[in-house]
């Protein structure tokens, strides 16, 4: 099973996303409430998956995205997105995102989600 950090300046998003991911059998490293935090943890901890928030105050995720993969171009990033982000997202592909969950999530569609980000 994974390390995973989790980046999310919502802490109910954090607390839902850790409740599957730890259901499923996978270690939470780490919580940041924004892009900066997410960015400085994955440097400290070096995760095998991050789940990285959109929008968020300091750093956005998408620029934390692009950060974590300057310096860490294998690094797996799956982006959390609420509806209506479609250009956001779109931006995060071409640099580098892996995978996309959406808000409201689901917990299938997660686990799902999860597992072929790591076996890719």
């Amino acid at each position: 099973m994974a390390n995973i950090l989790i980046v999310d300046d919502s802490r109910t998003s954090r607390r839902i996303l850790r409740g599957i991911l730890e259901e499923d059998g996978h270690t939470i490293i780490g919580e940041a409430k924004n892009g900066q935090e997410g960015y400085d943890l994955y440097k400290q901890f070096e995760p095998d998956l991050v789940t990285m928030d959109i929008t968020m105050p300091i750093l956005t995720g998408v620029e934390a995205l692009k950060k974590i993969k300057e310096e860490y171009p294998d690094s797996k990033i799956i982006m959390v997105s609420a509806a209506g982000q479609q250009h956001n997202m779109i931006e995060a592909v071409q640099n580098g995102a892996a995978e996309f969950i959406s808000k409201p999530f689901e917990v299938d569609a997660i686990k799902k989600v999860v597992k072929g980000v790591l076996e890719s």
